[in-house]
């Protein structure tokens, strides 16, 4: 038993830039562990797991205690790295420093199952969901594990910052890319296009598709991103072409053209369609970082219906038809390849304490942070 207790931020549901803080006891049970969270990361995904979180059941992950108003509110996923600090299964023993999914909070209690690279959290309430997302990986199994090569100065505190800002997105569009590369299936590399459009170039879901794309022989990658993002967009070196949001008419049609929305803006999404026509093979979305765009004035879009990309499913595709080793494999170098590369364009800001992880979510929800800023926020425990 233990009297320590969790402070957590919530969100409220159907207005996601209304946090609070709740604080609450509670006993580990026979089977269970707890774990002292010390880092994690709020990005613009943070808040397209807001925006989402009836329709893929992001809500679901974390179910809020019995507060007042509890209904009303949420807990938010988020990629983060966190060491048992007690434990009352046989499998899994104090120390152990795990890599994955928790709730924006100073602690997480988990009824774990061993597996061979860490464990599986087999609470009721995660029955439902992807296993990817019920999957912890342990510091010493995990094929992803940063070198301190991957942080600036040969710093592994760094490194694992930008882990958790970048791994989970990173692999996003690593998958998302690997989707186009093969034609969804069907072996046509990029649908039998020469180009990709990448709305909200500057997000780091898009960095990391840019990241695979750049390295593909006759793809043109094109990014698109607002005036204030242009001149940290261009400097990754990682697009073709940059344009802004009211220069996408000016993009070349020849050799059609797949588009990528991390974005989720409907207007930009519909000028990407109008431009191209039946010249666009392929519509991806992958986010809602503008979560308060308007619709599009435009009506229909033309072209295809755009695709909602859901890295998951796409995992157990891989899986079985690279094998896990290889996939793993694939992955981790795809993964530092990011990281490092990152040094170049990303600094790691840190949020500390309650509050700070508090503001740190309002300063996301509000666009106020530079894409070339990382935020990584812990309520409590030692960095």
């Amino acid at each position: 038993m233990s009297d320590e207790n969790t402070t957590t931020l919530e969100v409220h549901r159907t207005d996601i830039g209304r946090t609070r803080l709740v604080e609450e006891g509670g006993d580990v049970g026979e089977g269970q562990v707890r774990l002292s969270i010390d880092r994690f990361a709020v990005t613009a995904n943070n808040i397209t797991y807001a925006v989402f979180g009836e329709m893929l059941g992001y809500w679901d992950f974390f179910p809020t205690a019995d507060a007042e108003g509890g209904a009303d509110w949420g807990r938010v996923p988020a990629m983060g790295w966190a060491t048992v600090v007690e434990s009352r299964s046989e499998e899994i023993p104090l120390g152990g420093r795990y890599y994955g999914w928790y709730p924006m909070a100073s602690h997480a209690v988990f009824t774990p199952m061993a597996t061979n690279d860490g464990f599986r959290d087999d609470g009721a309430h995660r029955a439902a969901h992807a296993p990817v997302y019920r999957a912890y990986v342990s510091a010493g199994s995990d094929p992803m594990y940063p070198s301190p090569t991957e942080g600036v100065d040969g710093s592994l505190d760094d490194a694992e910052d930008r882990h958790v800002l970048l791994r989970g997105l990173g692999l996003t569009g690593f998958l998302a890319e690997e989707f186009f590369a093969d034609g969804g299936g069907s072996g046509e590399s990029y649908f039998a296009t020469n180009r990709v459009v990448v709305l909200s170039a500057s997000s780091k879901t898009a960095l990391g598709f840019a990241d695979r794309a750049a390295r593909r022989d006759g793809i043109e990658v094109v990014g698109v991103t607002s005036a204030a993002n242009r001149d940290m967009v261009v400097a990754t070196g990682l697009y073709d072409v940059v344009v802004g949001y009211d220069e996408i008419d000016t993009l070349a049609t020849d050799g059609g053209a797949v588009s990528i929305d991390m974005a989720g803006n409907p207007t930009a999404l519909a000028a990407v369609h109008h431009h191209f026509g039946d010249g666009l093979a392929y519509s991806m979305t992958v986010g809602r970082s503008h979560h308060d765009a308007e619709a599009s004035p435009d009506g229909e879009m033309t072209g295809p219906t755009p695709q909602m990309f859901f890295a998951p499913s796409e995992v157990g595709r891989r899986i079985e038809q690279w094998g896990r080793n290889e996939y793993g494999r694939r992955c981790a170098d795809a993964i530092a390849g990011f990281v490092t590369g990152s040094h170049a364009w990303l600094e790691v800001e840190h949020r500390s304490g309650p509050d700070g992880a508090k503001q740190a979510w309002a300063d996301v929800h509000a666009g106020s942070v530079a894409p070339s800023i990382g935020l990584v926020a812990r309520i409590g425990g030692a960095r």
